[in-house]
């Protein structure tokens, strides 16, 4: 048997983008690809165990095996990789998240839901905050406490107090919406960040927005935002909300 003659092209787009995902995440990566339909732009995914519970001791061992996670990302000249989880972000710390990764991947720039709700946020003109988390006290307090270290005064943080993460991945956009709208309508808040990348945010964001007449961020909103940004691409002409308007 001889070898037939062939030829090297190019890469699959002009843009790649990486995105890690936790192992029990259902919802960002389905976002992400919403977000960025164009043929110009080629997503990649990976998967870090994340366990079927989140809480500080799972979050804990995510940033142990992102390393490893971040490396099976396919050898691509990636624009930005995106780390999705809000929580582990911040516990680990997003300038910790972003070594790990470039440690392991050849990316000029990270990108995380937490980042890029602190940038969008600010952009907007942002000062006081309402946060809907679907999460225990204990997971949702350092994401409330980072928004405070960025400068922003948090109202009120509501939570789910749900830990299993197949059932976050199933929490109503109505139930999201109603805690968004009870939030929202404090006296002290100018806009409504939804954390987690596991919430189903994307199609209820306008009408909250709509409703509150306030800006209304959520993870996976945040992350493809800053991610287009840093990245230099267009994300979706219909991607939801003022952030996207910007």
């Amino acid at each position: 048997m001889t070898g037939h003659p062939y030829q090297l092209t190019g890469a699959i787009a002009p843009h790649a983008l990486g995105l890690v995902v936790l192992q029990a995440d259902e919802t960002v990566e389905q976002d992400v690809r919403r977000l960025f339909p164009g043929r110009g732009i080629a997503v990649y995914t990976s998967r870090v165990p994340s366990g079927d519970l989140l809480n500080t001791d799972t979050i804990g061992e995510m940033e142990r095996h992102l390393p490893a996670a971040a490396a099976l990302l396919p050898p691509a000249r990636f624009d930005v990789v995106g780390y999705a989880c809000t929580s582990a972000t911040a516990l680990i710390g997003a300038d910790r998240v972003a070594a790990l990764i470039r440690g392991r991947v050849a990316a000029p720039a990270v990108a995380t839901p937490l980042t890029g709700a602190i940038a969008g946020l600010r952009a907007l003109g942002v000062r006081r905050l309402g946060i809907v988390s679907p999460y225990v006290p204990t997971v949702a307090e350092p994401i409330r406490m980072a928004f405070v270290a960025a400068g922003f005064e948090v109202a009120r943080t509501l939570s789910f107090g749900e830990e299993v993460e197949a059932r976050v991945a199933r929490i109503d956009p109505a139930s999201i919406r109603a805690a968004a709208l009870e939030v929202g309508r404090l006296r002290d808040v100018d806009a409504v960040f939804l954390s987690c990348t596991n919430l189903r945010t994307l199609d209820i964001i306008p009408g909250i927005e709509a409703e509150l007449d306030l800006p209304v961020l959520s993870s996976n909103q945040a992350l493809a935002w800053e991610m287009a940004r840093l990245a230099g691409v267009t994300a979706a002409a219909d991607a939801p909300g003022r952030l996207f308007t910007l």
